[in-house]
């Protein structure tokens, strides 16, 4: 049985090619998986609206459920563009959701898997924001609104995400931020990182002691994920299927 890392699909139109490419692929695992971590952003804008107005993913929740049928466990680490998931992934497919980074036992390894997008200190305005969204009070409030609001609130922040993303990139070395911060959960003892976000398809290996880092890139473009084989991250891109070197 396998174990995949998926990140940063930002899936919008079921006619776009990567959600066509995501179903096909998830269709390819079943009954092969044990695990299936999703590490953030698999949509480009989920709240868990009671009344589920974003139809458009109906496809890929169904792909899911499939999967979770035939033995697979789910893992769900919320992004920046996916939170507060609410029941279709805590009711309907049963999965695990953290809200937060998490320690992972895989295959004997200790990996600290997260998002990501809490890993650069530098970028307040972002941390500030994200304690904002994540309230109490804002995950309460998500029950109250009509369909309508949900679809205005995805468009104000996809907006502000497309803006972003170019001049945050520019602006910090992500390379350096994820090693540097690899380096640090070293020194507690983990075995490795994965980490979504960054839209960076990375894989290094730090020495003494042994520490894999790696980093999902996206399945936007590169279409890049992680599979855990024989205790060993590899960074895998579809549909060739192959470790990158």
């Amino acid at each position: 049985m396998r174990t995949i890392f998926i990140a940063d699909a930002h899936l919008a139109s079921p006619d776009d090619n990567n959600y066509r490419l995501l179903l096909r692929f998830l269709h390819e695992l079943e009954g092969e998986l044990d695990t299936l971590y999703i590490v953030g952003d698999l949509f480009d804008f989920w709240l868990g609206f009671p009344s589920q107005p974003f139809t458009e993913y109906d496809a890929v929740i169904d792909a899911l459920e499939r999967l979770v049928r035939r033995g697979c466990r789910l893992v769900y680490f919320e992004g920046n563009h996916d939170f507060h998931l609410g029941t279709v992934f805590s009711q309907r497919l049963n999965a695990t959701i953290h809200t937060g980074p998490s320690l992972e036992s895989v295959q004997g390894k200790r990996l600290y898997v997260c998002h990501g997008d809490q890993i650069n200190k530098d970028d307040r305005f972002y941390r500030l924001l994200r304690f904002l969204l994540r309230t109490r009070l804002v995950a309460a409030g998500v029950r109250y609104l009509p369909p309508l609001w949900a679809h205005k609130v995805r468009e104000l922040l996809q907006k502000r995400s497309q803006a972003g993303y170019g001049v945050k990139s520019a602006r910090w070395d992500y390379r350096r931020i994820i090693l540097d911060f690899a380096r640090s959960l070293q020194k507690k003892g983990y075995d490795g990182l994965v980490t979504g976000h960054f839209h960076l398809a990375l894989r290094e290996e730090l020495s003494a002691p042994p520490f894999a880092v790696m980093s999902l890139g996206d399945w936007m473009e590169q279409f890049t994920y992680g599979e855990m084989c024989d205790g060993e991250l590899h960074l895998m891109t579809y549909p060739a299927s192959q470790p990158i070197a």
